[in-house]
């Protein structure tokens, strides 16, 4: 069991060996990926969204949630970031987003793709 700001609950094996390896999501041209073997949704049963993978799943917490819908594999960072601004003007959202990416992909949920 693990939370955090992202997270409400999971279930997530962190003996993997690729585990905390790190994200260069202050390049701004990197595009962000759901890896493979997970897939976002919305969990009625949970009412909220949810990353599933092989192992289990995640609940997200709603910040967690809009950060992951504009992951595409199309996006970059930056207009990841852009797009984020936008549904929420006046937010200072840059520092919560690249922690919340770097999380993502050391836990392998995200994989990369540069541009």
């Amino acid at each position: 069991m693990c939370s955090g700001p992202y997270l409400t609950r999971c279930n997530w094996n962190t003996a993997r060996p690729d585990y905390g390896r790190s994200f260069e999501s202050c390049n701004p041209t990197i595009v962000p990926v759901i890896a493979s073997r997970c897939r976002l949704q919305w969990e009625a049963a949970q009412n909220a969204d949810v990353l599933l993978y092989p192992e289990g799943m995640v609940k997200l917490s709603e910040s967690a949630a809009e950060i992951l819908k504009c992951v595409d594999g199309v996006a970059s960072v930056s207009i990841i970031m852009d797009k984020l601004q936008q549904m929420f003007p006046g937010a200072d959202l840059r520092g919560d987003v690249i922690e919340f990416l770097n999380t993502a992909y050391a836990r392998g949920w995200i994989t990369t793709q540069s541009r």
